[in-house]
């Protein structure tokens, strides 16, 4: 029976999350993973000195973090160039999807996004009430004209668009996002995750234009900066929109600690630089076990290699659990044809060779299931 409190909203949505965390796999298990390559994280860790000013931070624990990310958000406004009336802060990308589709989803509104693309920004969407409508991936990408054909069609409040793209690794230039921008209506709302943007090619990301009405930009310290389990993303937008998340964020939620390791960690970008060193000779690595495999690898922009298995999506998801036996946690797009992938995080040399090892085993052992 459900809680006579809860909304008839609340009443009518599943009770469950966009993943299932690796922790919850190794209960299940009864064992630890040998290798945590499934969520995106970066196993090369963060810089450090946002190691040595997080510890110096949780000394002064004791202590609220300051509401307003005073120093982090100035210094990403001098980091990106642009005032810091564009930039608020938020927990990860995921609170800040929380935050925005509260200010902006009412019940009913029609809300776009790719079919497979990342889940969290469908669970808090449908959480607010809104209608969700799917745009299929085109050729393993997200079909940037097919979203504003049908944010046009639909007038829809918002239209979610990923570069680089998880779960398939894919991205689009900085001309074909400029174009969906321009080609979307003025009343939507383009919604565009750049979580990965920091590890994708010179060229990914159009030029900051914080001014303009109808774009915000989602960024992250979870990814290249290496500091998934702190929590800190920010956006970039209009000041107009910006200012609204003051009405409802949590003013609260970055701790100190998760603030002076974020700050810390964007004042050494040589220590980024070298990150992404090491994430394109992991993806090589990656793409070189799938060959090795006679799988292909698909060109990745991101911190993972996305790697087709040739078969269905019934093939992959047993090839998945096939090395969740074996201690190495992965995971795999969720919708047809992309399902036919499994999706493994870049990692050190260690960590690639128990990919290395438990590949052949795993697929020998879908093969003949």
């Amino acid at each position: 029976m459900s809680h006579n409190a809860l909304t008839a909203l609340a009443k009518s949505l599943p009770a469950s999350v966009p993943f299932v965390g690796p922790e919850t796999q190794e209960r299940a298990l009864g064992r630890a993973f040998s290798a945590r390559l499934g969520a995106n994280e970066s196993q090369f860790g963060p810089s450090p000195r946002a190691i040595e000013a997080m510890a110096q931070a949780a000394q002064e624990v004791w202590q609220y973090g300051d509401p307003e990310n005073h120093d982090l958000k100035q210094a990403l406004a001098a980091h990106h160039n642009i005032d810091p009336g564009h930039i608020t802060l938020g927990e990860g990308i995921d609170g800040l999807l929380l935050t925005l589709t509260r200010l902006t989803v009412a019940s009913g509104d029609a809300i776009l996004t790719s079919d497979g693309a990342y889940p969290t920004f469908n669970y808090h969407a449908a959480g607010n009430g809104g209608t969700l409508h799917m745009v299929p991936y085109l050729d393993d990408h997200e079909d940037p004209r097919g979203l504003a054909e049908q944010a046009r069609r639909l007038g829809a409040k918002l239209v979610y668009f990923a570069n680089p793209d998880n779960p398939m690794g894919s991205w689009h230039s900085a001309d074909a996002v400029q174009e969906l921008i321009d080609n979307l209506p003025k009343s939507s709302l383009l919604v565009l995750d750049e979580a990965y943007i920091e590890l994708a090619p010179n060229g990914t990301a159009p030029d900051l234009r914080p001014e303009t009405d109808n774009v915000i930009r989602l960024r992250t310290f979870s990814k290249a900066y290496g500091m998934a389990g702190a929590r800190v993303g920010y956006a970039i937008g209009p000041k107009s929109l910006i200012s609204a998340f003051d009405k409802l964020r949590n003013h609260f939620g970055l701790s100190r600690i998760s603030q002076a390791g974020a700050l810390a960690a964007l004042k050494d970008q040589a220590y980024v630089d070298g990150i992404k060193q090491k994430v394109a000779k992991s993806r090589e690595t990656l793409a070189q076990i799938a060959q090795d495999n006679g799988l292909i690898a698909l060109p990745s922009a991101t911190n993972f290699v996305t790697i087709d298995c040739g078969r269905d999506g019934d093939f992959a998801r047993a090839v998945l659990e096939q090395m969740i036996a074996r201690a190495v946690f992965i995971r795999m797009p969720f919708v047809a044809p992309m399902n036919r992938c499994i999706r493994i995080s870049c990692g050190d040399e260690a960590a690639m060779d128990l990919v290395a090892k438990a590949l052949p085993e795993a697929l020998k052992a879908a093969r003949s299931a």
